[in-house]
C-alpha cells in the first residue's frame, strides 16, 4: 500500500520557511490559493526528504500526488485541494506538476553535478513557484525572468543553510561536484563539525553567483502591478541580499545562517518602505 503523504509529513509549516508565505501583505483573495500551493509543495517536499521511507514508496507516493492533481485519482488530500483551487481560478496545473518533478527526481538522484545542473533543478523546484503567485495576481509574464531568478537564488540559499544537514540526515549534496572537485574539497566534508578551507571557497564562490541572481531580480518588485505583491518581493529580496551575505561570511556547518525575527523585522521594514516610497 503506498504510504500518504500525510504518514511522511515533517511538521514543518509556512512559519517556518526563510521567507514570507502568503502574507498579510497580500490581498485576502490570494491569499488562499497562495496557501494551497505551499501545502501541496510542503506535503510534496516531506515525502521526497523522508528519511525512513524507501525511494520506491516515495516516488509512489509522489505519483499518486501527481495523478490526484491531474485529475485522474483523487488520493491526495493536498493535490485535490489546489486542483480545485485550480479550477476556481482557471489556472493551468503545469506549475504543480514541474514542482512534482523536482521532488521525483530527488528520490532518484542525491548529486548534483554542476552549477547549469542545479539551475536546472531550480527550473522545476523553485521557478514555478514563483510564476505560480504570480499567475494568481494576474501578472504578466513578462516577470517571469525576474521572478525566476529571485527564486533560484531562494533555493541555492536554502542548499547551503542546509548543507551538512542534508548530507548527514538524507546524503543528499547539492553543491555542484565539479565545484567540490576544482577546489580540491570532498563530499565528506560536508560531514565536519566546520568547514575545511575548501568546502569554504566553493560555499563563498556559490554566495556569489547567488548575489548575481539577486542582481538580475533587482528591478523584479518595482516591475510586479500588484503594489502588495511588489512589497512582499521586495522583502524577500531585501532577505535573500542579507542571508548571501551571511553565507559570504560565515561557515553553514558551525555558524547562524539564518536571520533571528528582529534581523528579519528590521529588513523587512527598510524594504517595505522603500519599495512604498518608489511609487
Amino acid at each position: 500500500m503506498t504510504a500518504s503523504a500525510a504518514a511522511l509529513a515533517s511538521g514543518k509549516g509556512h512559519k517556518d520557511e526563510n521567507f514570507p508565505v502568503a502574507s498579510f501583505l497580500l490581498k485576502k483573495e490570494h491569499r488562499a490559493p497562495v496557501m494551497a500551493f505551499y501545502h501541496f509543495a510542503r506535503a510534496a517536499d516531506d515525502v521526497a526528504d523522508n528519511a525512513t521511507a524507501s525511494a520506491k514508496d516515495r516516488l509512489a507516493t509522489l505519483g499518486a500526488m501527481r495523478a490526484t492533481l491531474a485529475g485522474t485519482a483523487d488520493s491526495n488530500i493536498e493535490a485535490r485541494a489546489l486542483r480545485a483551487t485550480l479550477s476556481h481560478y482557471r489556472l493551468s496545473p503545469q506549475h504543480g506538476l514541474d514542482l512534482l518533478t523536482a521532488f521525483e527526481r530527488d528520490c532518484a538522484v542525491n548529486r548534483c553535478k554542476s552549477w547549469d545542473d542545479l539551475i536546472d533543478y531550480c527550473r522545476v523546484s523553485a521557478m514555478p513557484v514563483g510564476r505560480y503567485v504570480l499567475d494568481v495576481h494576474g501578472e504578466s509574464r513578462a516577470t517571469w525572468a525576474a521572478s525566476d531568478a529571485l527564486c533560484a537564488a531562494l533555493q541555492v540559499i536554502n542548499h547551503l543553510q542546509d548543507c551538512g544537514k542534508d548530507y548527514r540526515a538524507i546524503d543528499r549534496v547539492y553543491i555542484p561536484t565539479d565545484l567540490l572537485d576544482a577546489a580540491g574539497a570532498q563530499i565528506s566534508d560536508l560531514g565536519k563539525p566546520a568547514a575545511t578551507p575548501a568546502l569554504r571557497a566553493v560555499i563563498v564562490d556559490m554566495a556569489l553567483r547567488t548575489e548575481k541572481l539577486l542582481e538580475d531580480s533587482a528591478g523584479f518588485a518595482c516591475a510586479i502591478r500588484d503594489r502588495r505583491l511588489g512589497v512582499e518581493v521586495a522583502i524577500i529580496h531585501r532577505l535573500a541580499l542579507s542571508l548571501t551575505q551571511f553565507l559570504k561570511t560565515r561557515d553553514p556547518l558551525s555558524a547562524r545562517v539564518h536571520h533571528r525575527a528582529p534581523e528579519s523585522l528590521a529588513l523587512a521594514v527598510m524594504a517595505a518602505t522603500k519599495r512604498m516610497l518608489s511609487r
